[in-house]
């Protein structure tokens, strides 16, 4: 795709942004929590993981070589698999208590599936071995078979 990279770095600003937000309205505590903040930090800070690989991937967008495309697929896999596990942790029930889901976390996880799929369908330039038409016989240096 010809925008794949600029709607990847989008989605990564989206992902950052949503970390930010609310993710879950905890109503017995009657606290929202996010990615940086929970209740004495038993959710941990996903929030900080996301934002680490986020840049990451941000750079491996701008960088127009093969390494860096598939250095990309794989730290969005990353981002992906811990966007999930944190959408899972943020909305499981405890002890009968069911958290709400805020908007952060579903642009989270909707913005890891945007990048995952924007790291698959990169813009390379593809270059041609030989000129078109040209048979292995006429090449130089071709071995006669």
């Amino acid at each position: 795709m010809k925008y794949s990279q600029w709607i990847g770095i989008a989605a990564v600003l989206m992902i950052i942004t949503g970390c930010f937000l609310p993710w879950a309205y905890f109503p017995d505590l009657n606290k929202d929590f996010t990615g940086f903040f929970s209740e004495q930090n038993r959710y941990g800070r996903p929030g900080k993981v996301l934002v680490f690989f986020g840049v990451l991937v941000i750079i491996c967008f701008l960088i127009p070589k093969i390494w860096a495309k598939r250095t990309n697929i794989f730290l969005a896999g990353v981002m992906l698999a811990w966007s999930f596990k944190s959408y899972l942790l943020y909305r499981a029930c405890y002890r009968g208590i069911c958290p709400s889901p805020r908007i952060g976390i579903f642009l989270v996880l909707g913005g890891a599936v945007i990048v995952m799929i924007a790291t698959l369908t990169p813009r390379l330039p593809v270059k041609q071995d030989h000129a078109a038409g040209e048979s292995r016989e006429q090449r130089p240096g071709a071995k006669a078979e």
